[in-house]
């Protein structure tokens, strides 16, 4: 969809959880909305998968540009909860930041913006208390932590660290 002078999207809030269903529904109606996604990694039962998870929990983007002042029956779409307002209007959002997402996402989901690390990867820790110490990744959360193992003391020691705060050894 190509960027259009004038064109903008109105901001969603969803019940919790109902970002897809809110999605649908409004799809249903003849609005075209945009619900981003990231994937994340998460943990249950010592089993780790990947999963999809909105980019912008609770919220939806709905594209009005072809009716700007036809936005009302999306107050009463199953889902939505309410809209973002600005005074008595819902506030705009730029096209552009729409399509800017939609250019950083790879196979359906927003790409991350940090580097993809492994586990088992030597990394070297950039900041805090730790700055220039070499460690191995052993886990990753859905936080953008990792979980490193480094030798503090001559003993191996788990750490939680912000994946921002390292680089490749």
């Amino acid at each position: 969809m190509p960027v259009t002078e004038g064109r903008f999207w109105i901001v969603v809030n969803t019940h919790p959880h109902k970002e897809a269903v809110a999605a649908a529904n409004l799809e249903n109606q003849g609005f075209h909305s945009y619900c981003p996604v990231v994937r994340r990694r998460v943990r249950h039962a010592r089993m780790t998968r990947e999963v999809l998870r909105p980019l912008f929990p609770g919220y939806v983007f709905v594209d009005t540009s072809a009716s700007p002042r036809l936005w009302r029956p999306v107050l009463s779409t199953v889902g939505v909860r309410a809209l973002v307002l600005s005074g008595d209007q819902p506030s705009r959002l730029d096209g552009r930041f729409v399509e800017a997402l939609r250019a950083r996402e790879v196979d359906g989901a927003v790409a991350a913006t940090l580097p993809l690390y492994q586990t088992g990867q030597k990394i070297q820790i950039e900041q805090g208390p730790f700055d220039g110490t070499v460690a191995t990744i052993i886990d990753l959360d859905e936080k953008d932590r990792l979980i490193v193992l480094m030798d503090i003391l001559n003993r191996p020691v788990r750490v939680h660290i912000d994946a921002r705060h390292v680089s490749p050894a």
